[in-house]
């Protein structure tokens, strides 16, 4: 049984339009294969700044509005954002649930291993992964952290000096759009899957707010998707419908890569 948690949370994007990605996130829902669809009913005003972070407030209520809602929940659950902070509450659970056992794939274009303290514009997306990782914003940090070992971040290309640096240190497995298979080598479950749709190529799949060139083509990134096993959790985000004719074929892509996933 797969639920479907649609998260339409924009605050933790740093995007003059990031409220689009509320739409997106409903969009995203509508294309997933589900036994059942929960919509979190996230807050929709923009929060005020507090310790380096744009909107804080809002993002600690909806982080516990959405732990009410998986609360609820005891089927698989894809989560579909909004901006990529949705995916804070379903990895603290998966974490939870699974223990150091737990692999979290980050699919992204960008680290998302900024602190509140390295990243001047204080939006949280930018933060997510270090924050699951036990340093952010103090009220978004889980009580039991993943550790580096537990980390596998793919297709990544637009990390600043500073993530890269983290993650030399940390020892974080990264692979980049040229060797994207590798993070199938010895991948054991029980695997959560993070997918920010700017990890495609920009030239293929236009609904993203910040487009990075050089990016995976669709096919391949489901082609890999459905190369995975044991997966107990995903989430796809940061879908940003733009209005454009292409929008059409932007949700086939998403609908593919949701069939994908083997769940």
């Amino acid at each position: 049984m797969t639920t479907v948690l649609c998260v339409p949370q924009w605050q933790g994007s740093g995007l003059g339009d990031s409220p689009r990605l509320a739409s997106g996130a409903h969009r995203t829902a509508e294309l997933m294969p589900a036994d059942a669809r929960v919509t979190v009913p996230v807050l929709d005003t923009g929060g005020k700044p507090d310790a380096g972070v744009r909107g804080l407030d809002v993002l600690v209520e909806n982080l516990r509005l959405t732990q009410k809602a998986l609360a609820d929940i005891d089927d698989v659950v894809v989560t579909t954002g909004g901006d990529c902070g949705v995916d804070l509450a379903p990895i603290i659970a998966a974490r939870d649930r699974h223990g150091d056992r737990l692999t979290v794939l980050w699919i992204d274009a960008h680290p998302d291993l900024y602190t509140p303290q390295t990243l001047r514009s204080g939006s949280f997306h930018g933060m997510v992964l270090r924050t699951l990782l036990g340093e952010g914003p103090a009220p978004l940090v889980p009580k039991k952290p993943l550790v580096p070992e537990q980390v596998i971040i793919a297709g990544e290309r637009a990390g600043a000096a500073a993530e890269h640096k983290y993650i030399e240190k940390a020892g974080i497995r990264r692979y980049g759009v040229e060797d994207l298979e590798e993070v199938l080598v010895g991948l054991t479950g029980p695997v959560y899957v993070h997918i920010d749709l700017d990890v495609l190529d920009p030239a293929e799949f236009g609904s993203i707010g910040y487009p990075e060139p050089d990016g995976v083509p669709p096919q391949r990134l489901i082609d890999l998707v459905s190369r995975l096993n044991n997966v107990v959790g995903a989430a796809i985000t940061e879908h940003m419908p733009s209005g454009r004719p292409s929008d059409a074929g932007d949700a086939e892509v998403i609908r593919r890569l949701g069939a994908a996933l083997p769940l």
